[in-house]
């Protein structure tokens, strides 16, 4: 078990290496894309948009938490746990697979239930993967950590380190952060997600796009919901 833990903070510093480099140059030009159209966007929309992915969000989160089932779990190794996960991440990266590729393959109108869909998927992977390394979603510090983990998988540069910090400080952070900026949230994912699915909907290739798109997305929330709970258990 000493072995396995000495792994896992090893994994845990490249983990947060990797979260703190600097994006490529392409990543950084499509985001300062994104912000001058945003910054050109009405304000109307803007509010319109994080109303709608809030209560999206809070919709998700309460549906998730109803059918997670809260397992007792504490007697369990991190070597476990993790083991768990991996089979968790396998079913939910499959899921995904098969909603981008049916969205994919359904066009423009198709590709528009890809947004809701997708986001209950990873909503409901997380609180999965909260019951697998032992905490207990019933409590609200836990949604907002769930919160957290979403935003630091899929957000740009400056965001994603500034939430890493606050995820490495949970037991401080938990009782500054009261709650979400929603509107940050919606505008970070939004712009994330507009990146990598904007060819979804092209006719012929958008269900391999879809796919693709999809078991990446889960990878890359596995990853990181996975590092930021063995972080906190790592500190207790």
């Amino acid at each position: 078990m000493i072995d396995y833990t000495l792994k896992v903070e090893q994994e845990l510093l490249i983990w947060k290496q990797k979260m703190t480099r600097q994006s490529g140059p392409i990543s950084r030009a499509a985001k300062t894309a994104q912000t001058k159209i945003n910054g050109l966007l009405p304000e109307k929309f803007h509010k319109v948009m994080t109303e709608s992915i809030k209560n999206m969000v809070k919709a998700t989160l309460v549906g998730s938490n109803l059918t997670t089932k809260k397992r007792s779990l504490t007697s369990m190794s991190l070597y476990e746990r993790d083991e768990l996960f991996k089979e968790k991440l396998s079913t939910f990266r499959k899921t995904a697979v098969i909603e981008g590729a049916g969205t994919g393959a359904g066009g423009i109108l198709l590709g528009v239930a890809d947004f809701p869909l997708l986001l209950s998927i990873k909503m409901k992977f997380l609180f999965e993967v909260a019951a697998v390394y032992g905490f207990d979603t019933n409590d609200s510090e836990e949604r907002l950590f769930i919160l957290h983990i979403f935003l630091l998988a899929f957000s740009s540069e400056e965001k994603r380190k500034e939430t890493l910090l606050i995820i490495e400080n949970w037991q401080q952070q938990k009782y500054v952060v009261a709650d979400m900026d929603w509107r940050e949230f919606q505008q970070e994912y939004r712009d994330y997600i507009d990146l990598v699915k904007m060819f979804q909907v092209l006719p012929g290739i958008g269900a391999v796009i879809g796919a693709f798109a999809n078991y990446n997305l889960l990878d890359q929330l596995g990853e990181t919901a996975m590092n930021s709970y063995r972080l906190r258990l790592l500190q207790t």
